[in-house]
């Protein structure tokens, strides 16, 4: 038996703007903001449907990207460091900072309340204790998105002030939060350009086919808007 999705009468407003037509990116930003409002800010996503094999390792899609004008939100970071670097780490916005005592604090007392983790280098013998925690969650520091590095104080100013991480999910799709409804137009287009750009210049050399096969722009609680792809 099929299960009937009950929407709100908002969102069935909405739905009655949308259109089916791929748009470019500003006619299908000026879509999306014509929907009716909601009582909060709505983050914005941008969805990609990729043509790539997501069993295959050397076609995996992960990376981290610092937008042009952030998502409109900070992130909890924590770091795993050594102790001559806990003030660096904390001092850029890092909420805790540490080494192994960090490491054993979230082995004994399921401390996940955070966004993000960096890591450098030397601290990913330890933290690599964690990954039944930590990677289930999304939040295994990792050297393809960026998150380990040795200059732990950058990498925790760029994503405390709202930098993106993402992966491709099996079915070979990319998620990723490109703003906020409040945002004007102009600042909406030029992060979702930089993210299809990135997401263009990862296409994986194995790939066969079309690489990017539909992209969807949509709000939290709005229906879907199709974005030119462009070349790719």
């Amino acid at each position: 038996m099929p299960v009937i999705v009950k929407r709100s009468k908002r969102y069935n407003e909405a739905a009655k703007k949308s259109v089916a037509q791929l748009l470019p990116v500003d006619k299908a930003i000026e879509v999306l903001k014509s929907f009716p409002a909601t009582k909060f800010d709505q983050s914005v996503e941008l969805i990609f449907s990729l043509g790539i094999d997501a069993k295959q390792a050397d076609q995996m899609i992960r990376g981290s990207l610092s937008l042009p004008h952030g998502v409109g939100k900070t992130k909890r970071v924590v770091a795993f460091c050594p102790e001559h670097l806990v003030p660096v780490a904390t001092a850029a916005g890092a909420i805790r900072a540490g080494g192994q005592e960090l490491v054993a604090d979230i082995e004994k007392n399921n401390f996940t309340d955070f966004d993000v983790a960096v890591a450098t280098p030397d601290m990913m013998r330890f933290v690599g204790r964690l990954g039944k925690v930590l990677g289930p969650k999304g939040l295994m520091p990792s050297p393809k998105a960026g998150t380990v590095t040795a200059d732990v104080a950058s990498a925790v100013r760029e994503y405390a002030a709202g930098k993106v991480e993402f992966r491709n999910d099996a079915g070979g799709n990319v998620h990723s939060v490109v703003g906020k409804m409040s945002f004007d137009g102009q600042k909406l287009a030029d992060n979702i350009h930089a993210m299809m750009n990135q997401i263009r210049r990862m296409k994986p050399m194995t790939a066969k086919g079309a690489y990017i096969r539909k992209i969807v722009l949509k709000g939290s609680m709005t229906p879907a808007v199709y974005v030119e792809a462009g070349a790719a």
